[in-house]
């Protein structure tokens, strides 16, 4: 029991914390085409991200896959900044196939956050005996924070455009735009320059 509060707490804090910056600019640019009516589109949005960081989170800690830590901390932002122009190019009415799109943006981008939680967990397990609770409770952490950003960015997006008076655009516009500016800097002063292994 004293390991699952340990690695829920890591997986919660991972999220909750500015230190995930990147993780949580990523959940408000994905999430920022819906308003709280499209909560069962989000739910599939979210769900999509957790098949594909769940997946690679596991493979990475069982180290049955391994990728440069600074490709992956370079990669993550760029996702941030091809979810953001995306975004905004997107038309008001969202059609069915960008929405299947946008499903499909969150789980292969999910793959790629996978491994970034992989590095946070990987020395801990190391400690543990068994890997299968340790992964389950820090998964679970992981979703129980993702699941309190998504509903607190989708009710601050409903009382900012209803009070407002704006489109659904304009909120996906101002998201994706300070998103992708973060995203970009991040970008920039992660960039590997040096080591291509």
């Amino acid at each position: 029991m004293e390991d699952f509060k340990l690695f829920f707490q890591l997986g919660w804090e991972h999220i909750i914390s500015l230190d995930a910056l990147d993780h949580l600019l990523f959940i408000a640019a994905l999430t920022s085409l819906y308003n709280l009516y499209n909560w069962r589109k989000v739910l599939i949005l979210i769900t999509s991200f957790t098949i594909g960081h769940s997946l690679t989170l596991a493979l990475a800690s069982l180290s049955v896959i391994q990728f440069n830590n600074s490709w992956i901390e370079f990669l993550i932002p760029l996702t941030i900044i091809i979810t953001c122009i995306f975004n905004i190019f997107q038309k008001e009415n969202i059609s069915d196939k960008n929405v299947r799109l946008n499903y499909f943006f969150a789980l292969f981008f999910g793959l790629i956050h996978g491994m970034g939680f992989a590095n946070t967990i990987r020395f801990m397990l190391m400690k543990s005996q068994t890997i299968t609770l340790p992964l389950l409770s820090f998964n679970i952490g992981i979703e129980a924070g993702q699941i309190l950003v998504v509903l607190s960015l989708l009710y601050i997006a409903h009382i900012f455009i209803a009070a407002a008076g704006l489109k659904q655009k304009w909120w996906t516009i101002v998201i994706s735009g300070i998103s992708g500016i973060i995203a970009f800097y991040m970008c920039i002063t992660r960039l590997p320059l040096t080591n291509f292994n």
